[in-house]
């Protein structure tokens, strides 16, 4: 008999998704959590959303938060690393002059 572990978030009393590792299901909830407080957010604000739209921008933000954060200039764009060079240079062959008689 096998035996697995499970994680499950739950709000509201309602089963919302079901994860095989606790960071996943701990990220998940941390989630949902930061599209709770959006919602709060819209609703005190001036621009008139339903509630479907206000719950679905809210998601569609708190899952984007780093592209968020970045946009709110609360956090910098992340430096690439830098491209190494190759060590070995290409070499050209020149075309081969053609004897004319």
């Amino acid at each position: 008999m096998a035996v697995e572990s499970r994680f499950v978030v739950i709000r509201h009393g309602v089963e919302a998704k079901t994860f095989m590792d606790k960071k996943s299901a701990d990220d998940y909830d941390k989630m949902l959590d930061m599209a709770d407080n959006l919602v709060d957010v819209f609703a005190k604000s001036p621009v008139d959303l339903s509630d479907a739209v206000s719950e679905e921008l809210s998601i569609y933000l708190a899952q984007h938060r780093d592209e968020v954060l970045i946009a709110l200039l609360a956090k910098k764009i992340p430096q690439k690393a830098p491209v190494k060079k190759s060590t070995k240079q290409s070499v050209e062959k020149k075309p081969e002059k053609v004897a004319t008689k």
